[in-house]
């Protein structure tokens, strides 16, 4: 009667009861910093915390959105400062003034999106010629690329500064870019998944005339597309997170990122954690809405390589 019953056995059991507790550790900072920004300031620093807010208040994102004032975007002359007078750059168009916060989230979002964008290409690009082209030097070139990624970034900081700063691009949001494109990772990661390409495919699209740009676009990059999509996810939030190069690259009011425009009030309010905790919520929405629209190719991505492994 029951042999069509399918049984949960006890590991099955245990190992979601596993999961489920680590979900709920992982998720309880957001957790925490999101209900945190609607608190109030007794709330938040009370002895006793509370783990639900009582009352709720848009205290913090008041405070946030009315501290400093910027225009929405600015386009500058490339290579302007070159010419001005005053070396500052040269900008011929500028958006409504909106409150800094809005500023600083535009020009994260740009940054870490143009970082995503050019990294998957050149590395896509790179990595399918590593993995399918037979040159000389491939071997050499790709055991350089495997030592940079043990390469610590503080190391090259000062040629990248000083190059960013010959170019004219310091302070501004390109010199925070670009250092990304040629992350050794993403060569690295793009070249695992091009060693799957069939090469009888790409034979067959070179007897039937296709050229190189054809077969890379119409073969290669869907088949490595989940290489693609994981590759989208580590290198949006590694530019995200990457306040150390934002740091040092980026000073005007203008031009901050959100985590040093939220560190840079932090530093004059002294320490307002409810106004901390509403630049990280809204910091956060980003990079929720990115993983989500990339999951599908993120956890494909993590198969296929433990696949391979």
């Amino acid at each position: 009667m029951n042999s069509g019953v399918k049984r949960t056995s006890p590991y099955k059991v245990i190992t979601l009861i596993i999961l489920v507790i680590l979900a709920i550790l992982f998720a309880f900072p957001l957790y925490w910093i999101v209900t945190g920004a609607f608190k109030t300031a007794a709330s938040i620093n009370a002895t006793t915390p509370d783990w639900f807010p009582k009352e709720w208040v848009m205290d913090n994102f008041n405070k946030l959105f009315s501290r400093q004032t910027a225009p929405l975007w600015e386009l500058a002359v490339p290579f302007g400062s070159k010419f001005s007078a005053d070396g500052n750059p040269i900008i011929f168009s500028a958006g409504p003034v909106v409150p800094a916060s809005i500023r600083w989230l535009v020009n994260t979002v740009f940054m870490a999106v143009m970082a995503m964008v050019l990294t998957c290409i050149t590395s896509a690009m790179a990595g399918y010629a590593l993995a399918k082209k037979r040159f000389r030097g491939r071997t050499v070139l790709f055991t350089l690329i495997v030592c940079a990624m043990a390469l610590p970034k503080q190391v090259i900081l000062i040629p990248l500064l000083r190059e960013m700063s010959s170019l004219s691009l310091y302070n501004t949001i390109w010199a925070v870019i670009f250092p990304t494109v040629g992350w050794p990772f993403g060569v690295f990661l793009m070249k695992q998944f091009s060693e799957g390409v069939p090469g009888e495919m790409l034979e067959a699209a070179r007897i039937d005339g296709a050229g190189e740009a054809k077969t890379f676009v119409e073969i290669v990059v869907p088949m490595i597309k989940p290489g693609i999509g994981a590759l989208a996810i580590f290198t949006f939030i590694n530019s995200w997170n990457d306040y150390f190069m934002q740091l040092i690259m980026l000073s005007s009011t203008s031009k901050l990122t959100i985590s040093l425009g939220i560190a840079k009030l932090q530093a004059e309010n002294s320490t307002d954690f409810g106004l901390i905790m509403a630049g990280a919520t809204l910091a956060a929405v980003p990079i929720i809405v990115v993983f989500i629209a990339f999951q599908k190719y993120f956890t494909q991505g993590i198969a296929m390589g433990a696949v391979k492994g």
